[in-house]
């Protein structure tokens, strides 16, 4: 897995971001180095008391998630997601954000593996010693 720098944003003030999909390649900056942007990371670096609005709004196939966490807390979601920031109305919203690019390449090949693992873990738990458990 590779991992973009972390960048930095501060909202205020009424500002927002609008919707966007983040772009499928970056240059690392200084370098020729380049990532797939797989999936999208946002580390919420301002506590949901400290500013009003400023909710990160990701729309997937599940549909449309309002994300607004502690400070500390950070989500992931596909780049390919349909994003945006509600505009901030009271104090000052601070978080990073980079991008990772994953060991597998494709979305659905990942949602895949992800559901075996799990699938796994939960025989692993119910049943330890069952031979499939073991296979």
């Amino acid at each position: 897995m590779h991992v973009f720098p972390p960048l930095f944003n501060r909202y205020s003030g009424g500002q927002s971001f609008g919707s966007h999909v983040d772009n499928a390649i970056r240059t690392v900056p200084g370098t020729s180095h380049r990532i797939r942007t797989d999936l999208s990371a946002t580390l919420f670096l301002s506590g949901p008391d400290e500013y009003g609005g400023g909710e990160l709004m990701i729309e997937d196939t599940y549909g449309v998630h309002s994300i607004k966490l502690a400070a500390g807390s950070m989500v992931l979601y596909l780049s390919t997601s349909l994003h945006h920031v509600r505009p901030v109305t009271r104090g000052a919203r601070v978080s990073s954000f980079f991008w990772l690019q994953s060991m597998v390449r494709d979305d659905g090949d990942r949602t895949l593996l992800f559901d075996l693992d799990a699938a796994i873990r939960n025989l692993n738990r119910a049943a330890p010693q069952h031979p499939v458990a073991v296979q």
